[in-house]
Parts: structure tokens; C-alpha cells; sequence
């Protein structure tokens, strides 16, 4: 048996599934929880199409059929009603219940439609401002490529420019250390004749072997010398390592150059590159940050630093070669000076040799000449000795002669003392003229040790003269020209 006003189908049952109606969107949004309804349970803020009745047994909220039933009709009905309509009844809605439904369902489509209407132009609001972002960061990324590319040409300008004068200034080092060795080289013959000129007149013989001017002027060229080759030899050295320093330099530059143009040539690639560009594609986490990075300041240093180091260098290169050429100018006039000062001690020592030699040939001219007259007087001396042998053998025979008188007739008569007077005279005479003789002849024995000694002095003079004329000053007739000790030719 029916009762009027209820069916047989009105009974709910739990739904199967944990969503009662289906999703009308893809979207995230479509899945959103319901709004609550004012004066519903926990259970049926969550499930607003679900009645209390089915949840709660001994609901507070009065059904329709309580309403209009008066309690004691309401509880013949119940008595009078089978068991499965009475359970039936207390699971109907009411139409309070129904009306309260599609209010809920009218608040939640509105307020669903609202939110999702917000949503699309926020999503559009969004897009549009994230694309004018994206946008602005892709063009303001293209600018600071550019002003990146602009610092990379500027600093591929600067360092070439740098580069051009580190190489013109290497070429001049170089070029200033080949004269250099030339000169160096050069100064090898001039101190091989010097020390020769040493080694000759160290051949001169007994007094002739004197610590002269000469001497002293060849070995202060000698030293000279010496020293002008050392100074020579630590300026190469200087330049050497110059030079070093500066294809150091050059080196680093031109790697950094080289490294500017790779990096140019990726950042003018990645300009030209657009979001339709073939060839680009996802990296993902390439945006991470790599301390081994440099920074725009440390960048700007790095060549900034490797300029002023090739800056430095250049200076140093361009005093080291001021400095070798006044060191060429220096040792040059030292060097010519003091070659000229040596000819001239040359010079003079020459003619003070040849002035002795000369002198000493006109002693020993005049010494020969004393000898043959005192040899002349010694045989004048001679020849007057055996003149007065024949008068003091007469004198002496005479007497002998009167010794035989005989008797008174034996007396001394003035004949007897004139010849005992004239044998005396002859004696005395004689006497004197041996003395002379003796006295010519130890001038004779001194005239001949002088004329030897003449004689060897003259050789001696004569050896020296050789050695200083035709020895030294034979190979100091060439010196090299100031070009060659400068290193031009």
C-alpha cells in the first residue's frame, strides 16, 4: 500500500563513487570544494545534496511530513504503517531541503562561474604580463649582450693596439740586442792587440824593460776594455730576459685577444639568436650558478691587468734600450779615447827610443873616433918610447965609456954630470911616456867597454824600437769605426 505523497523510489542510496556529479572542466579550478551552507552540519557543508536524515538518525532540522502531520496522526501513521514505509518516509526530503539544494547549487554555479571568470582573466591578465616580461627580458638581455659585445670590441681594440706596440717594441729590443752583440763582438780585436802589445813588450831587454806610460795607457785599455765587455755582457743578459718578459706579456695578451674573439663570436651568435631560431632546446639546470664564473669587474681587470703589465713592460724595454744605446755611445768614445791615448804614449815613447838611439849612435860615432886617436896616441907613445931608447943608450954608453979614464983623469967633470943629468932626463922622460902609455891604454880598454855598452844600448833601443814601431803600432793601424762598435754594421 502507497501512501499519497511518497513513492517507492524515493529511497537514496550511497553513491558508488566519491563524486556524486561529473567535472565540466579540465581545469584544476573545476575541482575546487563547495562553499558551505549556513545552518548545515559538518557532513553537510561537505555533501550539500545529501540529506541530514542519511547521516544522522536524530536530526534536529523538522521534516516536512512532521510539519503538516500533527504528532498524534504522525504516530497512528506510524502505528498503522508497515515497517518499510515508515522507514521510507523518514528518508524523503523536504521541499525546504529541495529548495536549499538548488540555492546551494545556484550559489556554488555562481560563485564556480565567478572564480573560474576570474581565473580566465587572470590566466589572460597573467599571460599577457608575462609575456611583455618575457619579452622585455629577451630585449633587455639583447641589450646587455650588445653592450657586452660593445666592452668585448673594446677591449679587442685596446688589447691589439697594445699588442702592435708590444711587437714594434720587441722588434726594437731585439734589434737593439743584435747591435749589441755585434759591438760585443767587435771589441774581441781591439783587446786581442792590446794584450798582444802587452805580450811584445814584454820581449824588451835589461833597462828598456820599464813600467812606461805606454805600458800604463795598455793596461787601462786592456781594463777598459774588460769592463766595457762585462757592462756589454749584463745589458745582453738585461735584454734577454726582457725580451722574455715581453713575449710573456704578448703572449698573455694575445691568448686574452683570442679568447675576447671567441667570446665576442658566441654573444654576436647568441644576439641574432630568436625564440624561432633553429638549433635551440632545453638545458635544464644550466641556469645554476658556477663559482668558477667570473665576474664583469674581475673581467674588466683581468685585461685591464694584463695592459698595464704590457704597459710596464714596454717602459722597461724602452729605458733598457736608452740605456744600451748611451752604453754604446759611452764605451764607444771610451774606447776610441782611450785607443788614441795609447797611440800617442806610442807615439811619444817612439821617439823618445829613437831620440836615445839616435843619441847614443853619436856617442858611440864619437867613441869610435877617441878610440882610434887614442890608439894613435898609444902607438905615438910607443914609437916615443923607443925614440928615447937610442939617446940613453948613447948617454949611458958614454958614461960607461968615461968609467974607464984612467987615474986622476976619472973625475967628475961637467961632461959626467950633463950626461948623468941626460940619463936622468931620458929616464924621467921615459918614465912619463909609459906612464901615459899605460894611461892611453886604460882609456883605450875604457873607451872599448863604452863603445860595447853603446853598442848594446843601441841594440837594446833598437829591439824596443822595434817592438813599439813595427810590432805594436803595426797592428794598432786599424781600430774599429764608432759604427761598428755600435752595433750598425
Amino acid at each position: 500500500m502507497e501512501l499519497v505523497g511518497s513513492t517507492l523510489t524515493a529511497t537514496y542510496a550511497r553513491p558508488k563513487t566519491s563524486h556524486f556529479l561529473p567535472a565540466i572542466s579540465t581545469m584544476s579550478a573545476s575541482y575546487r570544494g563547495h562553499q558551505p551552507s549556513v545552518g548545515l552540519t559538518q557532513s553537510a557543508r561537505d555533501q550539500p545534496w545529501r540529506t541530514n536524515m542519511y547521516f544522522r538518525s536524530s536530526g534536529t532540522v523538522p521534516t516536512l511530513a512532521s510539519l503538516q502531520t500533527p504528532p498524534q496522526d504522525l504516530v497512528r501513521a506510524k502505528t498503522t504503517l508497515y515497517p518499510s514505509s515508515r522507514a521510507a518516509l523518514s528518508a524523503r526530503y523536504t521541499p525546504e531541503d529541495w529548495h536549499k539544494s538548488n540555492q546551494s547549487y545556484y550559489r556554488e554555479s555562481e560563485s564556480s562561474r565567478n572564480s573560474a571568470e576570474r581565473l580566465r582573466w587572470d590566466t589572460v591578465r597573467l599571460i599577457q604580463d608575462k609575456e611583455q616580461l618575457t619579452r622585455r627580458s629577451q630585449e633587455s638581455t639583447s641589450r646587455n649582450i650588445g653592450k657586452r659585445i660593445n666592452d668585448i670590441t673594446f677591449w679587442r681594440s685596446e688589447l691589439s693596439h697594445e699588442i702592435d706596440s708590444m711587437v714594434g717594441e720587441i722588434a726594437a729590443l731585439a734589434e737593439v740586442k743584435r747591435r749589441l752583440d755585434r759591438a760585443l763582438a767587435e771589441t774581441e780585436g781591439p783587446l786581442q792587440v792590446a794584450q798582444e802589445c802587452l805580450y811584445h813588450r814584454e820581449k824588451r831587454m835589461l833597462i828598456d824593460l820599464v813600467h812606461d806610460n805606454v805600458e800604463k795607457e795598455i793596461i787601462r785599455e786592456v781594463e777598459l776594455m774588460k769592463s766595457c765587455q762585462q757592462r756589454m755582457r749584463r745589458h745582453a743578459d738585461l735584454a734577454a730576459a726582457q725580451l722574455a718578459s715581453n713575449r710573456a706579456a704578448q703572449h698573455e695578451m694575445e691568448r686574452d685577444l683570442s679568447d675576447k674573439a671567441i667570446a665576442q663570436r658566441i654573444d654576436s651568435r647568441c644576439r641574432q639568436l630568436r625564440n624561432t631560431s633553429d638549433g635551440i632546446s632545453f638545458h635544464r639546470g644550466i641556469e645554476r650558478l658556477d663559482p668558477s664564473l667570473s665576474l664583469p669587474d674581475s673581467w674588466s681587470k683581468f685585461t685591464d691587468d694584463n695592459i698595464l703589465r704590457s704597459q710596464s713592460e714596454r717602459a722597461a724595454s724602452h729605458k733598457l734600450r736608452d740605456d744600451i744605446e748611451f752604453l754604446l755611445s759611452s764605451t764607444s768614445n771610451e774606447m776610441w779615447s782611450q785607443f788614441n791615448s795609447v797611440n800617442v804614449a806610442f807615439t811619444n815613447r817612439i821617439s823618445e827610443i829613437a831620440e836615445a838611439k839616435n843619441s847614443l849612435q853619436t856617442h858611440l860615432a864619437k867613441t869610435l873616433q877617441e878610440i882610434f886617436q887614442t890608439e894613435n896616441l898609444i902607438e905615438v907613445l910607443k914609437k916615443a918610447i923607443r925614440d928615447k931608447e937610442s939617446p940613453l943608450k948613447l948617454a949611458q954608453t958614454r958614461l960607461e965609456e968615461r968609467t974607464r979614464r984612467p987615474n986622476v983623469e976619472l973625475c967628475r967633470d961637467s961632461p959626467h954630470h950633463r950626461l948623468v943629468t941626460e940619463v936622468r932626463e931620458i929616464e924621467e922622460t921615459m918614465g912619463q911616456l909609459r906612464e901615459r902609455l899605460q894611461a892611453a891604454e886604460g882609456a883605450l880598454q875604457t873607451l872599448v867597454k863604452t863603445k860595447v855598452s853603446l853598442e848594446h844600448d843601441i841594440s837594446i833601443k833598437a829591439n824596443s824600437l822595434f817592438l813599439d814601431q813595427e810590432k805594436c803600432m803595426g797592428m794598432r793601424k786599424t781600430f774599429p769605426s764608432t759604427p761598428r762598435l755600435v752595433g750598425y754594421t
